[in-house]
């Protein structure tokens, strides 16, 4: 199985995950030059910009630690370029999951709501 499979399985997962809370899934892997937001949902109060990062049990590194200050400015970056093209009402909220995958199936899903902000970043919403 592929990076890329594994990492679909994950996206999958937690877009159940959001849509058994209540959310839409608005768009999937939407990309710009230099970013990527894996999942944007929303419901009647915010829009959700998620970071996926699906791991192995053994995994030295979980996915929180591979979401460093300047994937993080992409994303946000990457979400503001969203906003503009698609304006709404709805209050932003940048959220990671962490899901463990044993290659067979998916053990758990660890989703962190408001795991960061655009504090120290130069983009407005």
């Amino acid at each position: 199985m592929t990076r890329s499979e594994i990492g679909k399985i994950g996206e999958d997962f937690v877009c159940a995950y959001l849509q058994h809370y209540g959310f839409s899934i608005l768009a999937r892997n939407y990309r710009i030059r230099g970013g990527e937001i894996d999942i944007i949902a929303a419901n009647e109060q915010y829009i959700v910009f998620v970071e996926v990062k699906t791991r192995k049990p053994d995994s030295l590194v979980s996915g929180y630690d591979a979401i460093n200050k300047r994937k993080k400015g992409l994303i946000i970056k990457t979400a503001a370029d969203y906003c503009c093209k698609h304006p709404t009402e709805l209050q932003p909220r940048f959220d990671t999951a962490q899901v463990i995958f044993d290659g067979n199936r998916v053990r758990s899903i660890d989703y962190i709501k408001n795991a960061f902000d655009t504090t120290g970043y130069k983009f407005i919403f």
